[in-house]
């Protein structure tokens, strides 16, 4: 389930963490658990902490392949250590909506919110974001998890 799409911009211009990762389609439930872990440990043993949620930035629109970046906002800039590095999650212009249940919905959702964005005859770059506001660390209720939605414009 989606909530209504809005078209908006994010000045959310903020300084990040992030891991770049590759795999199929299969690997992503194993990758995605492990690159989060991976960051989490990798900032924390910088003593930078964490300001808001994790989210992913898909370099490309996902096929059989993922190519994107786990990355999570931080107090303080990281060094690169390991696989993490500096990032950034620059201000856009988006359309938005958030997913509202199971992580194994949102092929569904992204496809409803795709088909909103059709209908508005708007212009989308190749990337797309999702952001995990709630998740499984909130309670294994995955009805009350909420994840946002979000492609950039052109």
């Amino acid at each position: 389930m989606i909530e209504p799409p809005q078209i908006t911009d994010l000045a959310r211009h903020c300084t990040t963490a992030i891991i770049h990762v590759r795999c199929t389609r299969e690997e992503i439930q194993y990758v995605m658990g492990r690159g989060v872990r991976e960051l989490l440990d990798a900032v924390r043993a910088q003593g930078v902490q964490p300001i808001a949620a994790l989210y992913t930035h898909h370099l490309h629109r996902p096929t059989d392949r993922f190519d994107f970046e786990i990355g999570i906002p931080v107090d303080h800039p990281v060094r690169a250590a390991g696989r993490m590095r500096p990032g950034e999650w620059p201000p856009m212009r988006v359309a938005r909506t958030v997913h509202c249940g199971r992580y194994e919905d949102l092929p569904q959702s992204w496809g409803r919110f795709k088909q909103w964005i059709e209908t508005q005859g708007l212009s989308i770059t190749s990337e797309l974001w999702e952001c995990y506001v709630t998740g499984p660390e909130r309670g294994s209720d995955a009805r009350l998890w909420r994840t946002e939605l979000i492609q950039p414009l052109q």
